[in-house]
């Protein structure tokens, strides 16, 4: 009996000490050394609560860890949102970040003062200041990005090469190192490539505050629109690179509000908000298969008629932002109705046509109402008396006066001196027209002296050489504007009461270019002209009190 139970102690033992050494030894507890008569289930008690203990370990640490994730996060985010306001201060100045007053935070080697310029570009009225302004533009000079060590070393022979001689201070001068042989090639760059005017910053800054008087030019008697002005010579206001590309062939004003219209064969109609200043662009209209030659405004302004070297011609609707397209016209063969005029009372549409014919369209219905013939081609047309009467000039230099309420000729005459007739137009409040034919000749007409019988014009202007294309008055008759296309800077100006040309416009500097076109605002403020470069030049008339 002893002998089995001694045995059956040792197996309880055994089984307990493979029991021992299957199970893991948590937070230093040796199970070893466990009583083998203590019940089995106290040590099973022990390993579960050190299992406890490193789940809640583990579960602290994954929290530290995702609070650091966290705040990493915020930081990066913090730092992208300092570096975005960063970038876009650089881009667009502090347009995203207002100027806070109160702030200690300011720029090292900026002036603890301003200078206030809103009321005009007056010199400071101290030398300190001057010299304080002087200064401050040295050192925000920007610096070199890096130095090439070798520039200084290195010696070119501009002698020795035809195409660099020209960088030569002195004759005798040949071997210059290699800084001076980059900031003389950086000056002949210069020289010969000069930067466009408008884009500069600082002279746009000096004249946006400058009133009406201070801009007026006693001499010249016409200057540039308030803002724009230049040092140098007059300049473009129509500054966005699309209307850079615009060849220029039409532009008027509206009759009843300060709206430009520019158009030309890129086939691209715009229109303009112009108060001297900003001029801004309103909208822009693209035509698909029409290069513009001519555009113009009803005078209600309702509608903008739109024309080129087509069978048909266009309608832009502005209050119902509408194109329609017209033509061809019925019963006609015409494949251009690039030349036409719109009768004052917005009622008729007059087109020149083929051999000699004069087709007449209703603004309402687009429809061809009438035609009219002369003996010779026809070249221009021009309304008088409110749209009643239409006066056409052409190739047999005569003058024709039609009566369009029994669309019959009531008188015919030949311009003095004229062969062929190629611009036409009458004043809108004095009873004058005005002639003009290739030889450059612009004869000036009483009308109802012409109509009475008396050939002979009142005042013969012969300041143009080349074939006038254009004529117009402004408002209320007081200059004519003249103008051709074949050669430059050829635009005239006439003051119609002493029928005088004002000698000093255009000024001897500007650079008009090949004048294309020309208009009045309704108030006669301004005066617009589009060249064959494709710019839209404002200039202010400061006789006249109204745009």
């Amino acid at each position: 009996m002893s002998l089995i139970s001694q045995n059956v102690g040792s197996k309880n033992r055994v089984k307990r000490s493979n029991v021992d050494a299957d199970e893991p030894a948590f937070l230093g507890v040796n199970n070893s050394n466990v009583d083998a008569d203590e019940p089995a289930f106290l040590g099973v008690n022990k390993d579960d609560e050190g299992r406890i203990e490193s789940d809640l370990v583990l579960s602290k640490t994954k929290k530290k860890r995702k609070e650091r994730d966290e705040l990493l996060e915020k930081q990066l985010e913090i730092e992208e949102a300092k570096e975005m306001n960063k970038l876009e201060n650089l881009l667009f100045g502090s347009l995203y970040s207002p100027v806070e007053f109160g702030k200690d935070e300011e720029k090292k080697d900026s002036l603890s003062f301003f200078l206030d310029r809103s009321v005009g570009s007056v010199e400071p009225d101290y030398e300190e200041d001057a010299e304080l302004m002087k200064e401050s533009d040295i050192e925000e000079e920007r610096k070199a990005v890096w130095l090439d060590e070798e520039e200084e070393k290195t010696t070119i022979n501009i002698a020795k090469v035809n195409r660099l001689r020209k960088l030569r201070k002195d004759e005798d001068e040949s071997l210059i190192s290699g800084s001076q042989y980059v900031s003389r090639l950086r000056a002949q760059h210069a020289k010969m490539n000069p930067g466009t005017d408008w884009a500069r910053l600082d002279s746009q800054s000096r004249n946006d505050g400058l009133s009406d008087d201070e801009l007026s030019d006693e001499e010249n008697g016409i200057v540039l629109a308030r803002g724009y002005k230049n040092d140098n010579a007059f300049d473009d206001i129509l500054r966005t690179n699309e209307d850079l590309v615009v060849k220029s062939r039409a532009k008027t004003f509206a009759r009843s509000s300060r709206l430009l219209l520019a158009a030309g064969l890129d086939r691209r109609l715009r229109f303009f908000q112009i108060d001297g200043k900003r001029n801004t662009k309103i909208q822009s209209i693209f035509i698909d298969d029409c290069p513009i030659r001519k555009a113009s405004f009803l005078p209600d302004g309702s509608k903008v008629i739109i024309a080129g070297r087509r069978k048909f011609f266009y309608s832009f609707d502005l209050v119902k932002a509408k194109v329609d397209k017209i033509g061809p016209l019925v019963g006609r063969e015409e494949k251009s109705l690039e030349v036409f005029e719109v009768s004052p009372d917005s009622s008729l549409i007059a087109f020149v046509g083929n051999e000699g014919y004069i087709l007449l369209v209703s603004s309402k219905t687009k429809e061809l109402i009438g035609t009219l013939k002369m003996n010779g081609t026809v070249r221009s047309l021009a309304f008088a008396d409110d749209g009643q009467q239409l006066l056409s000039h052409g190739g047999d230099g005569q003058v024709y006066h039609w009566d369009l309420r029994t669309r019959a000729c009531i008188h015919k005459a030949v311009d003095e001196g004229c062969i062929h007739g190629t611009a036409l137009c009458t004043s809108p409040t004095r009873n004058l027209f005005a002639a003009g034919s290739d030889s450059g000749i612009v004869n000036i007409y009483n009308r109802d002296e012409f109509l009475g019988g008396k050939k002979k014009p009142i005042k013969t202007i012969e300041n143009l050489t080349t074939k006038v294309d254009f004529l117009r008055f402004n408002n209320d008759s007081q200059i004519l504007a003249i103008c051709s296309h074949m050669k430059k800077n050829s635009l005239k100006l006439i003051h119609v009461p002493s029928f005088t040309v004002f000698s000093n416009w255009p000024p001897a500097n500007s650079a008009i270019h090949y004048p294309r076109c020309l208009d009045f605002s309704p108030g006669g403020g301004f005066m617009a002209m589009g060249n064959a470069a494709g710019k839209v030049l404002l200039y202010k008339l400061h006789h006249y009190d109204h745009a």
